[in-house]
Formats: structure tokens, sequence, C-alpha cells
């Protein structure tokens, strides 16, 4: 079987408040979106948000939760990248989980909280080089 991810969905309880965060925040631009989800086209894979009533319908598990114990990541290409990121995230609705900082396995990295509680680790790691096309290459 290929080792890959075709799409992630995360459940959100208010799709506007949702799309400003990844739209102002992030700056990413949906591919399609109706009144239940937006998706977004990443580098080999599509991030959806899906209103989470009608996830949990679709899945046919009524009472999820959201969101879960995990945490989604973002790279920039250079270090001070992180700090304008996480600004760019808190404006747009985002909460401030832990500010960046030199974690003792090298690099910068902190948290932001998009509207739905959903973390995301804003990172730079000098070992993980990035490409012109935006996709990170695990390195040590």
């Amino acid at each position: 079987m290929q080792q890959q991810i075709s799409v992630i969905t995360i459940g959100v309880l208010d799709l506007d408040r949702s799309k400003r965060f990844y739209a102002e925040g992030f700056g990413w631009t949906p591919v399609f979106e109706n009144e239940e989800i937006v998706f977004y086209q990443m580098n080999g894979f599509v991030l959806g948000t899906f209103k989470l009533s009608s996830l949990e319908q679709d899945m046919g598990r009524p009472g999820l939760k959201s969101p879960g114990a995990f945490s989604l990541a973002h790279n920039v290409a250079r270090r001070e990248d992180v700090d304008a990121v996480m600004d760019q995230l808190v404006l747009a609705g985002g909460s401030m989980l832990r500010k960046a900082d030199a974690p003792p396995h090298g690099g910068f990295r902190g948290y932001v909280a998009d509207p739905d509680d959903h973390a995301w680790e804003i990172a730079w790691n000098p070992f993980w080089p990035i490409d012109e096309n935006g996709l990170v290459t695990f390195g040590i």
C-alpha cells in the first residue's frame, strides 16, 4: 500500500469562523465550499473543514467531540517566520497556546489553536528542508 494521506477532515462548529481563520490567518484559498464543508488544496493532499454536526452524520458517529488529542503542523522556511505566522493566526481568530521557543531537540516552534480548538504547531526546523513548492522533507 502506498504511504500517503489523501484528505484530512476536521470537525468545526462554525464554518464561517473557521474559514476566516484559515483564509485570513494562513492565507489559504478554498478550492470548494458549500454550507457544510470547505476544502483547501494542500501540497499532495486536501484539508477539509466539515461542520461537526454534518461530520457526525456522515460518519454515523453521533456525539463526536472536537478536537481530539492531536496537533497539525505548519512548517516555515525561516525561524523569524514562526512568530509572524502565529501573530497572523491569532489576529484571524486563533488562540495562542504556547509562545514560540526553542525545544531541546532543536528548531523553533509554538502552538496556536484554531477557533474550534484544533492545535497547530508553527515550526521552523533547520533539518527539515522546504522546497520551492512548499514540500517538507524529513531529515535529521
